[in-house]
């Protein structure tokens, strides 16, 4: 696909979310090898990382819809650069702490809350309907290799000189995807006539509940999320405590998730064309379901491998869903109203991480120790169960191809 201003979308999300994914990786390490931080503690943390998605979505959504989709790109990769220059000077002058790394990484998600309301909503009017598969897919490529790299480098810097180095790199890549953003250009989109924000709200609301695809998206998406994020606060310290891996380690076994993301990305616009949409929809949750029983299977056989392949069965099944789903929801919602929807789907489904990682450091503070840390995970494979039943006895599995897009 030959796409100049798809292209440029296409390296710029690849700069952005590799910023994203190496801060994400290197806080809870520097908070648990260089503060001593515990289960509760980068539960914490997670929560303030993910929290923004549940506040901040919609007001995104209707300036998605309401303005230049580029220049919120362009603010909200900004305002991730800035939260992560402070990252860099605490980490220099030796003033990191769990509390300053908290607000910082909320200012930080601030920018990616935006950015992921803005680029899905830019992808329709820059390429084709019958290319959105194609699009859709190269866009998770790239967040795949970010998902694959960003963990390991973050481990690699971390585990050899503290988080400084680790959130410099992440600082000169955010500042990357600024530049390159800046060129994008951007098809003019006629003028809306002004309405009330709750109108528009409630329009999008009753579009993805009414919608009998979308609403069962949007269910399995908050099964999964509340899922995943219980592992998310658990899974470091119950990587050091229970299966023995310093920084480096974890930071192997978290990048196997972006490793399985790349495979599968690689391999979603060749699948989608080779089977039923119904099939293709369903690869993602059984996937995941798989991948959660591995991860319990550490309970008794505590392995770095078995980590490892867990995260990996988690990247190459749900990035297929990504694609699918995202794909469905850019074809059955109206063009004026797709920031709107994106950003109540964020709401909704991101917003149940806060709320999936509050539950894992609830479960750990609870039970404490390395009792609590078992709870997560088994709390989280039963998560991924109920997401899985969510679509299976949808009727999503019975479409054969891309619904007829809606003007």
């Amino acid at each position: 696909m030959q796409n100049p201003a798809f292209t440029r979308l296409a390296w710029s999300n690849l700069a952005a979310q590799s910023a994203e994914q190496i801060s994400l990786a290197a806080v809870p390490m520097v908070a648990v090898l260089a503060l001593g931080a515990g289960a509760t503690q980068t539960g914490l943390l997670t929560a303030a990382q993910t929290l923004p998605f549940l506040l901040l979505s919609i007001p995104a959504g209707l300036l998605a819809d309401r303005s230049s989709r580029r220049r919120l790109l362009v603010a909200a990769e900004v305002l991730r650069a800035a939260s992560l220059l402070a990252l860099v000077l605490l980490a220099f002058n030796g003033q990191l702490s769990i509390p300053a790394m908290a607000v910082l990484g909320f200012i930080g998600a601030a920018g990616t809350v935006a950015f992921s309301v803005a680029a899905p909503s830019l992808v329709p009017s820059l390429v084709e309907r019958a290319d959105l598969p194609r699009a859709n897919a190269r866009l998770e490529v790239a967040r795949s290799i970010a998902f694959a790299a960003g963990p390991a480098l973050a481990g690699a810097l971390v585990g050899w000189a503290g988080g400084a180095p680790a959130f410099v790199l992440a600082l000169v890549l955010s500042s990357a995807a600024v530049v390159s953003l800046r060129g994008l250009p951007e098809p003019p989109r006629p003028a809306l006539p002004p309405r009330d924000m709750l109108h528009e709200l409630r329009d999008g609301a009753h579009l993805i509940w009414r919608n009998e695809l979308l609403r069962p998206i949007m269910w399995t998406a908050v099964a999964w999320n509340l899922s995943w994020y219980v592992l998310q606060a658990a899974y470091v310290p119950y990587a050091v405590n229970l299966i023995g891996l310093n920084a480096a380690g974890v930071g192997s076994t978290l990048a196997t998730y972006g490793a399985g993301m790349v495979v599968g990305a690689t391999f979603a616009s060749r699948l989608m064309r080779s089977m039923h949409f119904g099939s293709a929809v369903i690869i993602g949750p059984l996937f995941s379901v798989a991948a959660a029983l591995v991860m319990v299977a550490t309970l008794w056989w505590p392995s770095a491998w078995l980590a490892g392949a867990s995260f990996f069965l988690f990247g190459a099944g749900p990035v297929l869903w990504v694609v699918s789903s995202t794909t469905l929801r850019q074809t059955v919602t109206p063009a004026a109203m797709l920031g709107r929807v994106s950003a109540l789907f964020l709401t909704v489904n991101a917003g149940s991480r806060p709320l999936g990682a509050a539950l894992g450091a609830g479960i750990a503070a609870l039970l404490g120790g390395n009792h609590g840390l078992r709870a997560c995970i088994v709390v989280m494979a039963a998560g991924f169960v109920v997401q899985a039943l969510i679509i299976v006895f949808s009727p999503l599995l019975q479409l054969r191809s891309l619904p007829t897009a809606v003007a």
